[in-house]
């Protein structure tokens, strides 16, 4: 197991808060890095184009400012997503925006171009890359990156269809670099079971919805809080790459979850800023099979304070669970 320099002595918890499309913005993402968990946003969240230095000057001087004003507390560091994309025509402005800034961790999703590598390790930044299948990981890991990010089974959004017990033990036999794992992981127990499996971190999304400095409408939270994983619909209509929706929302926008058509790749279209089709995004909602144990909304802070409290609980009973058996002892 690999935890990067860059991380160490800065996380309460070992977990990334992945990127969410229109969700995450500079208030979610300080309050995470200022918990102790790795905040991120999606690029293309900054909208226009131009905002997306204001947000990382933002970012950055108030989590500095916290961090001088706590010096025994541990403040993580932050991350940009990056989709790879040919359709995302902001991709090499927006890079080079994080290279000014000298983004600690980028992640990139997509078609990961080797110039992004480069470009994210030319001032010391880290590369963590999604993907759902060993394919993915081997190309990746070929091209240097500092960490693979599993989405497996259950994960909001774009999601794979492994299991993590396969995914990630198969991975680990090759790559000892770090390992992020996702997918239903919302809680300190999912987190644990993360870094029993061979996880370095844990990678989660759909819990930070639900919370008070995220940019969600209130029907969107209150459906991460009414539903639960029975509810999640896996499907490739609405951006062409299968993923996992709310299927609530899709019952809202006038969709029948238990009869959806087919779409293909073609309908992904990341050009000046995110989906053409905001509707998607903005109206039907993503989320993962972890929403289940999701009760309530509060401050990004007493979530991973929460989270702390049962991953302290988990790592303490895990001993008990099943206690080595007594030597043999002969007469």
């Amino acid at each position: 197991m690999s935890l990067p320099e860059l991380l160490h002595g800065r996380l309460s918890l070992p977990v990334v808060a992945s990127p969410l499309f229109i969700v995450s913005g500079p208030e979610l993402v300080a309050a995470q890095c200022k918990a102790g968990i790795v905040g991120s946003f999606p690029a293309l969240n900054a909208r226009p184009a131009e905002m997306l230095d204001d947000w990382l000057v933002q970012i950055k001087e108030e989590v500095t400012e916290y961090a001088l004003q706590n010096p025994l507390l541990p403040v993580a560091p932050f991350a940009v997503n990056q989709i790879c994309h040919p359709s995302n025509d902001r991709l090499q402005v927006d890079m080079a925006v994080c290279v000014r800034h000298r983004v600690p961790i980028i992640i990139t999703s997509l078609q990961l171009p080797q110039w992004i590598v480069d470009a994210t390790h030319s001032y010391g930044g880290l590369v963590f890359h999604d993907v759902t299948n060993i394919q993915h990981a081997c190309r990746a890991a070929a091209m240097g990156v500092d960490g693979l990010i599993l989405v497996c089974a259950g994960a909001g959004g774009h999601a794979g269809t492994h299991s993590p017990f396969a995914l990630l033990r198969e991975i680990r036999q090759w790559f000892d670099k770090t390992v992020l794992l996702s997918g239903a992981i919302s809680d300190g127990f999912g987190i644990a079971s993360a870094q029993m499996l061979g996880a370095d971190m844990a990678y989660i999304g759909t819990r930070f919805i639900a919370t008070e400095e995220a940019n969600a409408t209130s029907a969107h939270k209150q459906m991460l809080i009414d539903y639960a994983a029975s509810d999640i619909v896996y499907t490739n209509l609405i951006t062409g790459v299968h993923g996992n929706y709310l299927g609530p929302s899709l019952v809202a926008a006038g969709l029948d979850p238990a009869n959806l058509p087919q779409s293909d790749k073609s309908k992904m279209n990341f050009g000046s800023g995110g989906n053409t089709k905001a509707k998607a995004w903005k109206d039907i909602w993503s989320a993962g099979q972890g929403i289940g144990g999701i009760k309530d909304a509060p401050a990004v802070a007493r979530v991973v304070a929460t989270m702390r409290d049962d991953y302290d609980k988990a790592v303490a009973s895990f001993g008990h669970k099943y206690p080595a058996p007594a030597p043999n002892v002969r007469a």
